[in-house]
């Protein structure tokens, strides 16, 4: 295990690499530069301007620029916003613990619903309840995250007025307390319900044919035959063999729900790191686009190897060497 944990983590080193010459190629290729996001052209003179250029290095080879970036990158310095007037990782802190508590509520409401769903539909297939999560996976691949998320602002924040609409914590409540807490869990709930539940549609429909072809596999006839209640076969053959696949999304939901979170937390005005991509993205803040960027990426690689990984926990009889 550790030598297959140290040679991946030997093999993403040079993807880093391609993903970060193509992340500083696509800045450079994107209208204006950071300076035009933090001064007025119209305002300002072309011999200041151009002064301003020189100084922030922009005149220089393209690889030259690409080089100081990544020796910047490897000393821990990401740039300033030129917006928020502040160093990026102090920006990005600030807005990182409520992304991940948003994308792990997220994947919490996606796996719960998803078990549920996909062993209710993968143990009475054909049935009229099979044919509503049917129904219901079908929306949930087709209905766009924005639409959703506007559905149930209307819904269930203006008509029922259950939760915030937006927002990550109400206004005059205390660090730390216990009414932080929950205001910060009420704020969240609703996102995170939208990201997650529409994640679920894929994860129940493939965890429900699998557990309908286990069902018809030989182990299974043999287990009844031997008289093994329908529960132990289910719950603990078909399941153990069943969940292997949805392991594999896993790592695919590291990354794929902290970029979900873009359009969501723009919707639900939440103050993640999804808003704030968004709106460094309009006023051309390219340091922090290009580091939130990288962050993404390095995270779907991350969550790939821990997906590999927990192969082995989930079925003992995957080996990685």
């Amino acid at each position: 295990m550790l030598t297959y944990t140290l040679r991946r983590i030997a093999v993403m080193i040079p993807i880093m690499i391609l993903l970060s010459m193509v992340v500083f190629s696509l800045a450079k290729m994107m209208p204006g530069d950071a300076l035009s996001g933090r001064i007025d052209p119209t305002n300002s003179s072309p011999e200041y301007i151009s002064a301003m250029k020189e100084k922030l290095g922009y005149n220089d080879p393209v690889h030259i620029q690409y080089l100081r970036w990544m020796n910047d990158i490897l000393h821990g310095d990401f740039g300033n916003s030129f917006i928020h007037k502040m160093p990026v990782s102090q920006l990005i802190g600030l807005r990182v613990y409520n992304t991940l508590f948003l994308t792990l509520l997220a994947l919490f409401f996606t796996y719960i619903f998803a078990f549920i769903m996909g062993m209710y539909a993968g143990k009475h297939p054909y049935t009229l309840g099979d044919n509503m999560i049917a129904t219901y996976n079908y929306l949930g691949f087709a209905l766009p995250s924005f639409f959703a998320g506007l559905m149930a602002i209307y819904l269930f924040a203006l008509k029922l007025q259950w939760v915030p609409a937006s927002g990550s914590i109400g206004t005059g409540v205390d660090v730390n307390t216990i009414a932080f807490y929950v205001s910060k869990l009420k704020h969240t709930i609703l996102p995170a319900l939208v990201l997650g539940m529409l994640s679920t549609a894929g994860y129940t429909q493939f965890l429900r044919n699998d557990i309908i072809e286990s069902s018809r596999k030989d182990y299974v006839r043999t287990a009844r035959a031997k008289g093994t209640s329908e529960s132990i076969i289910y719950n603990k053959h078909i399941l153990r063999n069943s969940i292997i696949p949805i392991v594999t999304f896993l790592g695919f939901d590291i990354g794929g729900l902290l970029g979900g979170a873009v359009i969501t937390e723009t919707i639900f005005t939440y103050p993640g790191i999804g808003s704030l991509f968004i709106d460094s993205l309009t006023n051309r803040d390219y340091s922090v686009v290009m580091t939130i960027t990288m962050m993404l990426s390095i995270m779907t690689l991350i969550g790939n190897l821990i997906a590999d990984l927990l192969y082995g926990v989930v079925d003992p009889r995957i080996r990685l060497d």
